[in-house]
């Protein structure tokens, strides 16, 4: 099921081909230094991977999804695009990539295609990101579109996180 594309990109629901690219996503420790995050185990790649399969587009706004990222005209998925809900039971944002894809400019299309979709098609009001501070990367692409509200020590990914949040009254400002 495809959620939406951009310029370069589709995001689609995940189907079983893309279970390798997921599964590295999750262990490839250059990926999950910027994040951090530990390596998952074989189990725990399943069990995420199997409950973002089959997703419908109401899922979407009622649970964690992960979503592939696809290169037009690439049948490899390249990335994650993450429907999130936080700890304060608001929506937000989240991305990751295969290295072979960094520094191309996704992450800040995926971002700018994940706000559009939250704001025109889930008609949500606003949408938040949280972001390791050493992840300079995603730092500034979040910071292109979105304004920085909290920092705060996370115990459990051992890393100072800053928190940013969109409102779609600026989204459209920004427009």
């Amino acid at each position: 099921m495809e959620i939406f594309e951009t310029e370069r990109l589709i995001i689609r629901g995940l189907e079983e081909v893309d279970k390798k690219y997921f599964a590295e996503l999750f262990t490839d420790p250059i990926v999950l230094e910027g994040i951090p995050q530990k390596a998952f185990t074989p189990i725990q790649i399943t069990e995420r991977f199997n409950k973002s399969r089959n997703l419908t587009l109401r899922d979407l706004s009622d649970q964690k999804c992960a979503c592939a990222i696809f290169e037009k005209g690439n049948e490899e998925m390249i990335g994650l695009a993450l429907f999130l809900i936080n700890e304060h039971d608001e929506k937000e944002l989240g991305y990751r990539f295969r290295v072979d894809y960094w520094g191309k400019g996704y992450g800040t299309e995926t971002t700018k295609g994940m706000l559009k979709y939250y704001f025109q098609e889930m008609n949500e009001n606003k949408v938040t990101a949280d972001v390791n501070i050493a992840n300079i990367s995603s730092v500034k692409i979040l910071e292109k579109f979105m304004k920085p509200v909290r920092q705060f020590f996370n115990e459990r990914d051992n890393c100072i996180d800053r928190t940013y949040e969109l409102t779609k009254e600026n989204w459209i400002k920004q427009k």
